[in-house]
């Protein structure tokens, strides 16, 4: 069985690019099983973020075509030509497949060096190909052995020391264009982790007021109690513009939330005071033309790669240490896979000798029954049993021996647990 991860990410592509692959979360469960149908995988796990569409999947070792039929199906199932994403992706296999995963979950491999969010993301993708049925026995094993490495990334490395991710960046540049944030209106668009992140970070700012606009109220609600600020609809977001200074944004919408001639109707009653827009989500919630506004500073998650650089420098010793560990995760996870090549073999020499013994046993009884010495009985049977172990590998030693293949006889030395010192 190979492992491969095929993908597309923010070092690969434009969020141009990015938004046109990625999954809707209802979606994401017949994806699943479109993808196994259509393409012929034996497991899959799909994980679809603002940074990153991944397909990891299990195929057959010797099926060198599962990766493009991977490509095509991604493609068609988004509406696209393979060749219109085709050079915007990478893939992985096997060992270097694993390392990558461990490298995602652990935070190493997101815009963001060290951001928690994605751990919780491909545990939510997990959870979602589990309820589809293409997590079977190898990413079964796989999946979560990638989470305990990450965890193990979190817990002996600084990588997750104060919180770096998306959400604080784009608070931190809210920061850098106001000057007082407690004079501030903030409107977040959506009530996800991201915007819980961005909740949270505004919050221990300073911001004066906190507007969470949802499609429901239920869950903007929850961010409601939690942060002590106001829930709206989407439908009330024209009238929440008109008073606010900052607006970011990250909902799972497949189109924009916010157009340009809503924004302009804000901005004259506004009297063009400026308002500071970040997009987080992809695809982007924001039509881009609103960038085009006087007054409107309008940032993408691309965008803000410049203020995510600044806060790197402190994580990159411990970005090499994680790696340290990753690549250690990788070695043992190999050699977990090597030792059970050999639970067949062991299986079948337990039962052949737990065959003999039985046999053995019961030809004793059956002398004891008879009569026999209990003396004789025992010596008889510890020497019949001994002669029965030890006839296979003693003749397949001898043909070794003869044939001059000294590597088979140190390799029989080994396995049967002979000291070297050991006299014949």
């Amino acid at each position: 069985m190979s492992l491969t991860v095929l993908g597309i990410n923010h070092n690969s592509a434009a969020v141009e690019v990015r938004e046109r692959v990625a999954f809707a979360p209802e979606q994401l469960v017949e994806a699943h099983q479109h993808a196994c149908a259509q393409v012929g995988l034996g497991e899959l796990l799909i994980l679809s973020t603002c940074n990153r569409t991944e397909l990891c999947f299990t195929n057959a070792a010797a099926d060198a075509d599962a990766g493009p039929r991977a490509l095509q199906w991604l493609a068609e199932y988004h509406h696209l030509q393979p060749e219109q994403i085709a050079d915007n992706c990478y893939q992985h296999n096997d060992s270097l497949a694993i390392q990558h995963l461990m490298q995602v979950a652990s935070g190493l491999d997101s815009m963001v060096l060290g951001e928690p969010q994605i751990l919780g993301q491909m545990k939510s993708a997990y959870a979602v190909a589990d309820e589809a049925g293409t997590i079977g026995v190898e990413l079964g094993r796989i999946i979560p052995t990638v989470f305990s490495v990450a965890k193990k990334v979190r817990t002996d490395t600084a990588i997750g020391e104060n919180p770096v991710s998306v959400a604080y960046a784009a608070v931190n540049l809210a920061g850098r264009i106001f000057a007082d944030l407690k004079e501030t209106k903030a409107l977040l668009v959506g009530a996800g982790e991201t915007i819980e992140l961005v909740a949270r970070h505004l919050s221990d700012a300073g911001v004066g007021k906190i507007v969470v606009a949802n499609r429901t109220l239920g869950r903007a609600r929850e961010l409601a109690q939690k942060f002590g600020v106001e829930a709206i609809l989407l439908a009330d977001i024209p009238v929440q513009l008109e008073t606010s200074d900052i607006v970011i944004t990250s909902t799972a919408s497949q189109l924009p939330i916010l157009g340009k001639g809503a924004v302009e109707q804000a901005m004259k009653v506004r009297k063009h005071r400026p308002i500071l827009m970040v997009d987080i989500a992809v695809p982007r919630d924001i039509e881009s033309q609103v960038g085009e506004l006087d007054d409107i500073y309008l940032y993408s998650v691309d965008d803000l790669r410049e203020i995510v650089d600044q806060n790197l420098a402190a994580r990159r010793d411990e970005a090499r240490r994680a790696d340290e560990l990753i690549a250690a995760g990788v070695v043992e996870f190999e050699k977990e896979l090597r030792s059970r090549g050999a639970v067949d073999t062991v299986r079948a020499l337990r039962s052949q000798a737990e065959a003999m013994r039985d046999a053995e046993v019961e030809r004793a009884l059956q002398d004891l029954a008879r009569g026999g010495s209990a003396e004789q009985v025992v010596a008889q049977l510890a020497r019949s049993l001994t002669n029965k172990l030890i006839h296979a590998p003693t003749i397949e030693l001898k043909r070794a021996s003869a044939e001059g293949h000294e590597d088979v006889l140190l390799a029989g030395r080994r396995l049967l647990g002979i000291d070297d010192h050991q006299q014949d």
